[in-house]
């Protein structure tokens, strides 16, 4: 292969290798071209006759995308809540559905001046943390992870947006490393039955923060408990569309204020925030 392109003929030419096996090979053939170059789409459009000198890396790029290996972990890019994160295959690849958690907790702080403190139990990448960050500007977080990989990669993306003094992070199993009084518990946690068949892109993906359990909610179950024990004011938390019969039943007798779910935004229930006290 040759080793150096003009723009419009490596856009072609990656357009062809991916289109049997990646749905619209066109566009991912420009995302690919834009993060190898970093430059953005009004550049690649405006400098198709550009030449590419060096290309054998992006030849690699293709040929990793083209055996289903996620764009994002490819480029180290992840588009959410409209702003860019670094990733890679220690975290999870942020969903469009956890936009809806993010937006569950902000209608639930009423004074977003208060010094409350919040604590995020599986970090991942950390976009969680800090979008609520930028939101709540007194507020301090606690983002704990069980992988130091996560925490490696968290700690890139608050740095990137001078969080550092406000997003504190610990390794460790959910709550345990908290002794601190918590306001607020949020949480995106793995909710998927151990052993389900899953599509094969997301074997690229850490398997620790997808699989919860033999039944798949042991792991939302056991924050319940901390959360009840703890007297935790508020917990907002994602589930599996198929759980919350389950966490209902798992809640009934239990002392608190009161339970409310929402859903996706293909109507599928999502997850839920449980109020503990007033």
């Amino acid at each position: 292969m040759r080793s150096s392109f003009i723009v419009k003929d490596v856009l072609k030419e990656i357009s062809k290798t991916l289109h049997p096996l990646i749905p619209r090979a066109a566009r991912e053939a420009q995302l690919l071209v834009m993060a190898f170059l970093d430059v953005d789409e009004l550049w690649l459009m405006s400098h198709k006759n550009e030449v590419i000198k060096d290309t054998k890396e992006l030849f690699d790029w293709v040929k990793r995308r083209a055996n289903n290996e996620p764009l994002e972990y490819i480029t180290n890019r992840v588009s959410f809540y409209s702003k860019e994160f670094y990733i890679d295959k220690g975290a999870l690849i942020p969903r469009p559905e956890t936009e809806l958690l993010i937006e569950e907790v902000m209608k639930k702080v009423k004074d977003k001046e208060d010094n409350l403190t919040f604590v995020e139990v599986g970090v991942g990448s950390g976009i969680i943390s800090i979008l609520l960050a930028l939101e709540f500007k007194n507020a301090k977080f606690i983002a704990v992870d069980i992988s130091q990989n996560a925490l490696d990669i968290a700690k890139i993306n608050i740095k990137k947006f001078s969080l550092e003094d406000r997003i504190e992070l610990r390794l460790g199993s959910l709550l345990e490393p908290i002794d601190e009084n918590v306001d607020y518990l949020v949480s995106n946690p793995p909710y998927i039955e151990d052993g389900l068949e899953l599509e094969s892109n997301l074997s690229y993906e850490p398997q620790n923060a997808l699989f919860g359990g033999k039944v798949g909610d042991e792991i939302i179950k056991e924050l319940l408990d901390e959360v009840l024990k703890r007297k935790i004011n508020l917990f907002t938390c994602e589930m599996g569309y198929d759980q919350k019969d389950k966490i209902s039943k798992y809640l009934k007798g239990k002392k608190y204020k009161a339970l409310k779910f929402y859903k996706d935004y293909s109507d599928f229930d999502r997850g839920f925030t449980l109020k503990v006290e007033n």
